[in-house]
């Protein structure tokens, strides 16, 4: 069976050596005869899974003993809440970037726990842009930490800097997460859900570093305290198991592909192929500030909408799959995770050019 290219913002294309290795333990993990979801998540050999997971998402973010590593349920959009419960403090406030529909659930989550002060926005661009840090408002004097979206996936775009503040560092990493290194002393809380560059959807990550854990608010619920799971290693009850161990494998395959240093370079390559064809194309066009363009969620439109419909059956046809945009945006997207290989690019190109020609 041929694989398609999958361009899927989330749940998003995964390594398909991670997929073959994966259905050779399906039915039986290792000769223990039995598959990992049916594992106890208390058994020695998860125990084995679990720890090799972390310890090697360790060596690839270069993340020191200061910092818990959890692996938890429920997505990034619950961290939304379990950020503001965690940090906020009883009678505290937050600060917040806008750049798009991910940072505006964000705020209006956190808003839910106390007060947000929304330090900058690009909604007056259309989301085209981020705003640079030296027009955002001074930080109010209760501020806890400050949140931001490096990069947006529904938007495309993507900071190229990483905002210097005198409070925690907070930011949702889901789409670029091990896309290239990260120097994570630099936050106080990272976060990412799976389904795009870690592993399948159902998990998400949270590194968090310790001094900021023990203060949640009285009303945090047990589950979404990260002190709670700290203190139980991710175990205080049933993880994600399965995707657990799918996420160590892709780590794993990061490590084999030389690390993230290596990923920066192959990710970079494929997203400047993509744009400076579609840039040159005269067909299509990206309306984002090229400064700050997502290296892996690259929108784009056609030079008629009215042949969208036509563009996206025949790319499904040539196995070119899930391109359309978001609804609130339209057009066309393609999400070029760790896991698309340089070959979907030039796949893709290849039949961008055709249409073009048989259309334009």
């Amino acid at each position: 069976m041929t694989r398609a290219y999958n361009f899927c913002a989330g749940p998003a294309s995964l390594p398909t050596d991670v997929l073959e290795q994966a259905s050779r333990e399906m039915l039986d993990y290792q000769g223990r005869g039995l598959s990992v979801m049916e594992m106890s998540h208390r058994s020695n050999e998860y125990a084995e899974i679990a720890h090799q997971a972390e310890q090697d998402l360790r060596e690839l973010l270069a993340i020191s003993d200061d910092y818990a590593v959890l692996f938890l349920q429920g997505g990034a959009s619950l961290q939304f809440s379990m950020v503001a419960l965690n940090l906020m403090g009883e009678n505290g406030g937050a600060a917040y970037v806008n750049t798009g529909q991910w940072s505006a659930k964000a705020i209006a989550e956190a808003g839910r726990y106390g007060k947000v002060q929304v330090v900058a926005s690009n909604s007056a661009q259309r989301g085209l842009t981020i705003p640079l840090q030296d027009t955002w408002e001074p930080l109010a004097d209760n501020t806890a930490y400050l949140h931001y979206t490096p990069n947006e996936t529904i938007g495309g775009v993507e900071f190229d800097f990483i905002p210097e503040v005198d409070v925690p560092l907070v930011a949702d990493f889901s789409s670029s997460i091990l896309s290239e290194p990260l120097d994570v002393n630099r936050f106080g809380v990272i976060y990412a859900g799976a389904q795009k560059n870690i592993g399948p959807a159902g998990l998400v990550i949270a590194i968090v570093r310790k001094d900021l854990l023990g203060k949640a608010q009285a009303q945090t619920p047990t589950l979404l305290d990260y002190s709670v799971h700290a203190k139980h290693g991710s175990m205080y009850h049933t993880p994600p198991t399965y995707s657990w161990y799918l996420a160590g494998l892709v780590f794993q395959w990061l490590k084999k592909q030389g690390g993230l240093s290596a990923m920066a370079d192959i990710n970079q390559r494929k997203a400047k192929k993509l744009y400076d064809y579609i840039d040159n194309s005269g067909f299509y066009s990206n309306p984002i500030e090229p400064r700050f363009r997502s290296r892996m969620n690259v929108p784009f439109i056609l030079a008629d909408s009215q042949l969208d419909e036509a563009f996206l059956a025949g790319a499904d046809e040539a196995r070119l799959l899930n391109l359309k945009g978001h609804r609130s945006v339209g057009g066309m997207r393609a999400s070029i995770y760790n896991a698309v290989p340089e070959a979907g690019i030039d796949a893709l190109i290849d039949y961008m050019k055709d249409f073009a020609q048989k259309n334009g």
